[in-house]
């Protein structure tokens, strides 16, 4: 169990340095946002280019931090019902979730996403709008997002578990309590 505490401790990490640097990206979609407004408005001009940004950057942000929404347990949950458990039956409701729910879709959805990202990115797909932006690096925020989820479901995986085995005293800590 030492070891698997240790790996989501690693996931943790990953996931929470990703949060903390997709952070700025919220800043770069408000700064490219206001910028194409202002030179619409006021030079009556605009670029496709531009809008596709803004949608990259607001995917980037929704896809690379998903796996820190669910580390910060910011995530929808089921609270009105779950939140009358106990914390060991709320801790084994979470394994289900993810044994039944979160990872067969995360992984069908980044596994079906790939071939996309792959396809996308040999045929240098471009937007069909004039001006737009190449397809590939949005299309490899699926899989990348998809990723960061489902190694986060491990992470939280390994907690729950470690909490159900008495190894650890909260559901959520991948901190040793017991040696």
């Amino acid at each position: 169990m030492h070891a698997a505490l240790s790996l989501s401790r690693a996931i943790d990490r990953l996931n929470d340095g990703i949060g903390k640097l997709v952070y700025w990206l919220v800043l770069a979609a408000v700064v490219v946002s206001s910028v194409n407004a202002v030179v619409r408005y006021s030079l009556n001009t605009s670029s496709n280019a531009w809008l596709e940004l803004q949608w990259y950057l607001f995917a980037a942000i929704f896809l690379l931090c998903s796996g820190y929404t669910l580390l910060r347990n910011e995530h929808i949950r089921i609270d009105i019902v779950v939140g009358r458990f106990s914390r060991r039956t709320q801790a084994a409701v979470d394994v289900f979730g993810i044994l039944f729910f979160l990872f067969p879709m995360s992984i069908l959805i980044m596994c079906l996403a790939w071939p996309m990202f792959h396809d996308s990115y040999v045929t240098h797909e471009m937007s069909s709008d004039a001006g737009g932006l190449v397809r590939w690096p949005a299309k490899l925020l699926v899989p990348v997002g998809f990723f960061l989820l489902t190694v986060q479901g491990l992470s939280e995986l390994i907690k729950r578990v470690a909490f159900l085995a008495g190894v650890t005293d909260e559901p959520g800590s991948a901190t040793h309590s017991h040696s």
